[in-house]
């Protein structure tokens, strides 16, 4: 699941009213969160754990708001929303029993909250969230056409991509959907 954030370096901050309209911002694709260690201090290599972010840059990313050889740098930071042209795009892996669907090209937020499937010969299964964009259902959904309904974790919408692959789907494949969401 892609999110686009802005980052500053807090060093590059400057405290007048109105500065941050002035600054120069990095745009960055984040597309998973860092998970926490719990065995060490947030402050003393936990940098995932909460309430801190974290963001594991490029080197060319990371060289926009600071040296390479700065390490970790403090930034602020704000979530704008992913413009895509397109629908979503669905990634198959898996097997007639189980599929796992990774989803991309997520406008508005760019996150997920819920994800369901539907088969021709079938009602909405409720697919479980595996990994990242991932989400997986074990059912037997070879030989039918597939729709799916992706709802968005931070603003509720909810959209439902009408048969997105054809009855023939195959895993190792690629589907676009005429539908995202804003």
């Amino acid at each position: 699941m892609d999110t686009l954030v802005e980052l500053v370096s807090r060093s590059n901050v400057i405290s007048l009213p109105g500065a941050l309209k002035m600054m120069q911002f990095t745009t960055v694709t984040a597309t998973n969160l860092c998970p926490p260690n719990w065995s060490q201090d947030s402050n003393a290599g936990g940098w995932c754990n909460p309430p801190r972010a974290h963001f594991d840059m490029s080197k060319p990313a990371f060289m926009k708001i600071a040296q390479w050889k700065a390490g970790i740098v403090p930034v602020m930071y704000r979530r704008v929303p992913c413009m895509r042209s397109g629908g979503l795009r669905f990634s198959f892996q898996g097997n007639g029993y189980w599929l796992l669907v990774y989803v991309m090209n997520v406008g508005g937020a760019g996150d997920i909250q819920d994800m369901y499937v539907k088969g021709t010969r079938s009602g909405w299964i409720k697919m479980s969230h595996n990994w990242g964009a991932s989400y997986q259902a074990f059912a037997t959904l070879k030989g039918q056409a597939l729709s799916f309904r992706v709802t968005s974790y931070t603003t509720k919408q909810t959209i439902i991509a009408w048969n997105v692959a054809p009855s023939n789907w195959n895993v190792g494949l690629t589907y676009k959907s005429n539908t995202n969401v804003h």
